[in-house]
């Protein structure tokens, strides 16, 4: 399954807290995680640098399960 899922694709979420939200790929991680655009964000927090003076948090994206997303093309040929 992980194998058919490739960067830019569009998926749906269909286990867990953001179970039903769609997203784009942005990243494929080994072996079986991947990043997915607006989904499972979580809050990092930066330290002061010479680059980013002002320090503060960000929000990112934290890498979900593959088996917890299918293709959004599958997805709406299944609810039909």
């Amino acid at each position: 399954m992980a194998k058919n899922i490739k960067r830019e694709q569009e998926v749906v979420v269909i286990s867990g807290a953001h179970k039903g939200k769609r997203g784009k790929v942005l990243e494929v991680k080994a072996p079986e995680k991947i990043l997915v655009e607006g989904i499972n964000l979580i809050t990092k927090y930066e330290r002061k640098t010479q680059e980013n003076p002002e320090g503060g948090s960000v929000q990112r994206e934290a890498p979900i399960h593959y088996s917890n997303v299918i293709l959004a093309e599958r997805y709406d040929a299944k609810s039909k």
